[in-house]
């Protein structure tokens, strides 16, 4: 079995790292979101119930479709919107709202029109993106060996030699050394851990107009702006070429049927699939979607043992996963930042792209991907015009062929 054949413990901890990454970083977010719409404690385990399922679920059938790494994500800038915009808006209403984002999603998908619109995005944009996003990753590690010297230096030693030695586990070796140190300092927070399977628990929508305008329609713009472009920018930035259209449309079918039960939005991922995508899941790209598919199944055990792994994920220092973070990401910041200024006549449109995703700006709460893929489009478009008094007439030859052209 081809499966069994692609398996490799790299991918195996790329896998876990991704979902660690992801579950740590944003999970109060959803939690912070769910108690906003007054949510019950029964009814934000079904929200992590729904969610890990729905991005399991999607996570491994779509890697095993393709034989490519495509790992979903619920979306934390739509999460963190809710926790704005969705204050004195009934639970009832709320789901409504997910309903209506999820259809938008799906119909986004099943049309083609937003894959249409992708393909016209230049690769050194993409790649320009993806390095903003990652930026700060790298420089978070370094900033967690300052406040947690003794933990993550050591970590980062580990790093450099297994990349030298074994550069396919360097990052397994990287996360077990950090571990070990953490529980020896007692770092790890295990106390109080109980297995208890998580509960779907369905809510009837409403739909008002309040919830329509407030809700769905941001939730809907953000998570396509500042998710699903970012995801797919993340998939073409590593070389690899996948219908789109399909791929959205499938999350949002799959965000249609868990809305009910709290699956507020589900996505593309980017910072996750990244690492699933990255030299350290495989040395080979065509077996990396193992990874995607052991993350899928870390998801699924979320959402059925919610509270229970949930609270495993966040039991790790959060230097430790910042850390590791920082270093699973480092060949793909390099890979993506060398594709953003390899070609020169685009390269000033992908470092606008760069800096401005860089940056973090979120005007109108859209993230600053989506403004930097704009700074990025506008810089391509104004330096590419050429005025015409500098057009070089094409029926004369240059009299000497080695005489430079001018590029600008």
């Amino acid at each position: 079995m081809r499966l069994l054949d692609d398996f490799s413990a790299s991918a195996l901890i790329a896998g876990f790292v991704a979902v660690l990454v992801g579950f740590t970083s944003s999970a109060v977010i959803v939690l912070q979101a769910a108690q906003t719409l007054q949510a019950t404690p029964v009814e934000i385990a079904s929200w992590m119930c729904a969610l890990g399922l729905g991005m399991g679920l999607t996570s491994i059938a779509l890697s095993l479709r393709y034989r490519v790494p495509v790992l979903t994500a619920w979306s934390t800038p739509g999460a963190a919107m809710l926790i704005t915009s969705a204050a004195g808006v009934s639970l009832p209403e709320a789901i409504g709202a997910f309903l209506v984002s999820a259809t938008l999603i799906t119909v986004s998908g099943c049309s083609g029109w937003f894959e249409r619109m992708i393909d016209r995005l230049p690769l050194s944009l993409a790649a320009g993106m993806l390095a903003g996003v990652l930026l700060r990753f790298g420089v978070d590690a370094f900033v967690a060996m300052h406040k947690q010297f003794v933990l993550v230096f050591p970590m980062f030693c580990a790093y450099l030699i297994c990349r030298r030695l074994l550069p396919r586990y360097a990052v397994v070796v990287t996360l077990l050394l950090g571990t070990v140190l953490a529980a020896a300092a007692g770092q790890l927070h295990l106390e109080g851990l109980q297995l208890e399977l998580a509960i779907p628990v369905f809510t009837a929508p409403q739909f008002s107009w309040r919830a329509l305008v407030g809700v769905a329609l941001p939730l809907y713009v953000v998570t396509m702006a500042s998710q699903n472009v970012p995801g797919v920018a993340v998939i073409r930035a590593s070389g690899y070429r996948l219908p789109i259209s399909p791929l959205i449309g499938w999350t949002g079918a799959a965000n249609l049927l868990l809305a009910p039960f709290g699956g507020f939005a589900l996505n593309l991922a980017a910072i996750t699939a990244a690492i699933c995508m990255g030299r350290e899941a495989h040395e080979d790209p065509g077996r990396r979607y193992f990874a995607a598919i052991a993350a899928g199944g870390f998801y699924l055990l979320i959402g059925l043992f919610g509270a229970t792994v949930g609270a495993i994920f966040l039991a790790f220092p959060k230097e430790l996963v910042v850390a590791i973070a920082g270093f699973a990401l480092l060949g793909t910041f390099g890979g993506a930042l060398a594709t953003a200024t390899g070609r020169e006549a685009e390269r000033e449109p992908a470092l606008l792209t760069f800096l401005v995703t860089a940056s973090g700006i979120a005007p109108g709460g859209v993230g600053s991907a989506f403004w930097g893929l704009l700074a990025g489009l506008a810089g391509l478009l104004i330096l590419r015009a050429t005025p015409p008094q500098f057009h070089r007439p094409t029926a004369t030859p240059d009299p000497d062929p080695s005489t430079p052209r001018r590029t600008g």
